[in-house]
This record gives structure tokens, sequence and C-alpha cells, in this order.
């Protein structure tokens, strides 16, 4: 079923499966522990440590779950180091929260 829409290697597409890497670059960027990441998802420390291992991949909604939840906690992390906060506009609540 490699030709599914959802599967493609596109690294850009929406909903896609976060690498390894990418779980824990955005932990570290927002200067959380595995167990308070877990937490942030109601999901167990265990399953964190195997998403960031590369032992088994992170549900797409779990990520978008992640990266929503601790959008604050990233411009705080980033302010505190005197960085940029990302892209313009980005410091704008979206219309669902």
């Amino acid at each position: 079923m490699t030709n599914h829409p959802n599967r493609g290697n596109n690294p850009n597409r929406p909903g896609r499966t976060p690498r390894p890497h990418e779980v824990i670059a955005a932990r570290a960027a927002r200067g959380l522990t595995q167990a308070a990441s877990a937490q942030i998802v109601h999901c167990s420390l265990n399953s964190w440590q195997k998403w960031e291992a590369g032992e088994r991949r992170m549900h797409p909604a779990m990520w978008e779950l992640y990266l929503r939840k601790t959008r604050g906690a990233l411009r705080e992390a980033t302010a505190a180091s005197g960085e940029a906060h990302g892209p313009p506009g980005d410091d704008e609540p979206d219309a669902t929260e």
C-alpha cells in the first residue's frame, strides 16, 4: 500500500507521523522532561520513551496535541533564552483556543 496518500514520504504533509529526532527536539526546545511530556498528552512514560527511541511511531493526533498544548511552554523557553518566537504571527492564539 505504498501509493496510499497517508503513506507518502513528504515530510511537510499534514497529519504525518513525527520522526524520533523531531519528538526529541520538540521536547528539548520546551525544556520538558520525558515524564512531563508524557503527562501532557496523557500517555505512559514508557510510550514516550519508545517514541523517542524510534521503537514505536507516535500517532499524528498525539503529535498535534503535544505541539498545541506546549506552544506556550515553547514561547516561554525561547523568551528566556533570548531567541525569536518563531514565524511572524505565531504569537496569536488559534480560533479554537
